[in-house]
């Protein structure tokens, strides 16, 4: 993408973020200090957009400038995502690309809940990073500490969560049949 074509798209995205803040021309010029005309023309694409008047309007709407002008990805291959809550579990996603292997960040506050197993295909890989996390596999029953891990097969019918006794931080790594890490949660006890 050339940089003409992102400046153009740059109005575009102004009027929409407004929009979707529902904020007035009016208040983000109170805000940011820029008149409601240059805000009008800088959204309709005509005026041209600087660092001058884009960092202001940045603030007021807390993004970073990249964000705002719609910048090109560079190479930068560090994984920035928002947090997803999923049944009272928050899930970072750590993996950019749709299918294949998906792996996630996960941290499950501290609750007592009665196993709901399922099946799926795929293979699902744990890695307690802090806490404690019950896992029941079949006919296991098992609770996984910081620096353990299970891989399981996931047609076998499964649960994890909270043991109850705190919350439980942990990387889960989901990925289609075939697809295997080999490594083995001792069982509870041992």
């Amino acid at each position: 993408m050339t940089t003409d074509e992102v400046l153009a798209g740059v109005g575009p995205r102004l009027r929409q973020m407004r929009k979707e803040r529902e904020v007035t021309l009016a208040a983000l010029s109170e805000t940011t200090g820029i008149s409601v005309s240059t805000l009008s023309r800088l959204e309709s694409g005509l005026r041209k957009p600087s660092l001058e008047l884009l960092l202001p309007i940045a603030r007021a709407h807390q993004v970073a400038l990249d964000e705002l002008v719609g910048a090109p990805p560079t190479d930068d291959p560090r994984v920035r995502s928002k947090p997803i809550v999923m049944g009272g579990r928050t899930h970072w996603p750590l993996t950019r690309q749709p299918g294949g292997l998906q792996a996630y960040k996960v941290l499950e506050p501290q609750r007592k809940q009665e196993p709901e197993p399922r099946t799926h295909e795929g293979y699902e890989w744990l890695y307690v990073l802090s806490g404690r996390l019950r896992l029941v596999l079949g006919e296991h029953d098992v609770v996984l500490t910081a620096g353990e891990a299970a891989e399981f097969d996931t047609r076998v019918p499964h649960w994890f969560g909270s043991t109850g006794e705190g919350p439980v931080e942990f990387l889960s790594l989901f990925g289609p049949q075939g697809e295997r890490m080999h490594v083995r949660a001792r069982p509870k006890g041992a």
